[in-house]
């Protein structure tokens, strides 16, 4: 299935490729430069179709789990300050999302959306670690039944521009719902509460909904 967000680029891509190919045929024939063009216009329909693929993800969601909000590589687990809402110390786990992952994004526990803002900037790569906090990102603050806060940060990368959030305040959520779509490489942080015993280690590739990034004590 293709995601909702790749709908336009999709078809503004096809339409492009399609009258690219016309234009070369009719210049150049049955040429072998002429087809080459055609494979290399397949292979790049199939990458931007794969890119915003929408896989249904079946999972059993445990309340003292708080699970991966993304697909990718796991590029740090450290203890740091949150300072946007926060404003206390948290164990950030950082989630790394090359243009080969699953680019959408899952709230990673249930409860109540208490905080969200969009904050415009640059877009270093995403692997920097001041992306996190210089870079164009998405601040969403889930309050769960336990009256703990999960801080998720969708930020983007050199590639991608543009991050779609569907996280309203005051919105109720269930873990495993979408919390929206990053284009072409990026990253999410996940803050987590001090006492959480982590799950995960950096180097590890993680799937999103199926993974447990930490448990809470």
């Amino acid at each position: 299935m293709i995601h909702r967000e790749g709908y336009k680029i999709s078809l503004i891509v096809f339409l492009v490729l399609a009258v690219l190919n016309i234009l070369v045929f009719l210049f150049t024939g049955p040429a072998p430069a002429a087809w080459t063009v055609s494979a290399a216009s397949a292979a790049f329909m199939v990458f931007v179709l794969r890119f915003f693929r929408d896989p249904e993800r079946k999972a059993t969601f445990s309340a003292d789990r708080i699970y991966a909000p993304a697909d990718g590589k796991v590029v740090a687990v450290e203890e740091t300050l949150e300072e946007e809402y926060l404003k206390d110390r948290r164990i950030q786990v950082s989630i790394f999302m090359s243009v080969w992952n699953v680019h959408v994004n899952w709230f990673p526990v249930g409860g109540t959306v208490t905080y969200y803002r969009y904050h415009p900037g640059k877009y270093l790569v995403a692997r920097h670690p001041k992306s996190s906090l210089l870079n164009e990102r998405n601040t969403t603050v889930i309050k769960t039944k336990r009256d703990d806060e999960i801080l998720v940060r969708q930020i983007a990368g050199t590639i991608a521009r543009r991050i779609v959030s569907y996280a309203l305040k005051g919105r109720k959520v269930s873990a495993g719902d979408e919390l929206g779509f990053i284009r072409f490489g990026s990253r999410v942080d996940v803050f987590l509460p001090p006492d959480c015993i982590v799950l995960v280690r950096p180097g590890q590739k993680v799937r999103g909904l199926h993974t447990s990034l930490a448990q809470f004590k």
